[in-house]
């Protein structure tokens, strides 16, 4: 039987997160790109990355710990590539920094055909599938990578976490071929700690040979898991050792010293990677029997799908259906456990929570 869920209208929704961030000191701006990004995760169905995730986020590691800094100004630095910017985040809080970083890529890839930004002393920015869907969707291949804000993952064959969940995010401007954008998002681990929180917060289990506790030994319980796996032992290990490395070639330090106790003479800041392409960019014309680009997608996607295959799911087609089930609902849906812990952000900044009773069920 499916989970029933209570519906929060988007409008309530943004009007409660724009408040939480306004009342820690961040600007409507800020505030705004938070709530955005809130939205967009919770209509997707990405429940370990909704504006729950993002206050705690900030509560244990963000302006009430100088891991963020409200209302900070990016710093553009010199950079000899035109296509390429490099940016000193200062600390700004990480979704706005990331939707403006997506922005720039996507101008950058109307004049040159792709266009890059790194960035340098960030606050995690939550979840990337979001922004690069955000650019699918407007017809632009899109990728983006960061560095999580702690150590949590033990390498494959180690026994210290030294890695963070550091995910990775594709996504594609597939919406004619297949009535979506494919976005492949995913966290280096077996599951983001997010995951973890979230099932803590439902009374549920994790997953086997996903988390270890304090001495180093598998664990399904949530409340005993204190570091994660990569997924796929030295494949997920290597694909989130990408994402330290880009990191370092930015400027990114000590992956074991993000957003830990300061240490004097050491940056504890994430890093982030965002790139997009323009379709026309990559295309040399010479497609099979005459087809289009956007023909050709079509008839590879058909393919693959193809053959007894055509039960077979893409990424990105569950969170288009989540989608639809939210505009079908009229809101974003949360449980009963997340619309609680919505009330506790509400009555942190100092506004009308939501009252369970008056939302509709879907």
């Amino acid at each position: 039987m499916a989970e029933t869920f209570h519906v929060v209208p988007v409008a309530a929704h943004e009007s409660l997160v724009r408040s939480a961030y306004l009342h820690r000191g961040f600007d409507a701006a800020e505030a705004e790109h938070a709530a955005k990004l809130a939205t967009a995760a919770t209509k997707h169905g990405i429940r370990t990355h909704n504006a729950i995730k993002a206050v705690h986020l900030d509560e244990l590691f963000g302006s009430k710990a100088g891991g963020c800094v409200p209302k900070a100004s990016i710093r553009r630095l010199p950079s000899r590539f035109k296509a390429a910017e490099v940016w000193d985040a200062r600390k700004k809080l990480g979704q706005a920094v990331a939707w403006e970083a997506i922005d720039t890529c996507m101008r950058l890839a109307d004049t040159y055909g792709c266009g890059t930004v790194s960035i340098d002393n960030a606050f995690h920015y939550l979840w990337g599938g979001g922004y690069v869907m955000e650019a699918a969707k407007k017809g632009y291949i899109a990728y983006t990578n960061c560095t999580a804000s702690l150590a949590e993952v033990v390498p494959f064959k180690g026994v210290f976490p030294t890695l963070g969940t550091n995910p990775h995010s594709w996504g594609f401007p597939t919406t004619e071929a297949v009535g979506f954008p494919i976005v492949i998002d995913w966290a280096t681990s077996v599951i983001a700690m997010g995951r973890v929180q979230q099932l803590k917060r439902e009374g549920k289990p994790l997953p086997p040979n996903a988390a270890v506790d304090k001495d180093g030994k598998p664990t399904t319980d949530p409340d005993k898991a204190v570091s994660l796996l990569p997924f796929g032992d030295h494949k997920g290990y290597g694909l989130s050792l990408i994402n330290e490395i880009v990191a370092a070639f930015i400027g990114g330090s000590l992956p074991t010293l993000r957003s830990r106790a300061p240490v004097v003479g050491e940056k504890q800041g994430c890093a982030f990677f965002f790139q997009v392409i323009h379709p026309d960019a990559l295309s040399g014309g010479a497609f099979a029997k005459g087809r289009s680009q956007a023909e050709n997608i079509k008839a590879v996607l058909g393919d693959v799908l193809g053959h007894g295959n055509e039960a077979c799911m893409l990424p990105g087609q569950i969170e288009a259906e989540a989608a639809k089930r939210s505009e079908q609902a009229g809101g974003l849906l949360f449980s009963r456990a997340e619309v609680d812990a919505l009330n506790e952000i509400a009555h942190e900044a100092g506004v009308t929570p939501l009252d369970p009773a008056a939302l509709p069920i879907a």
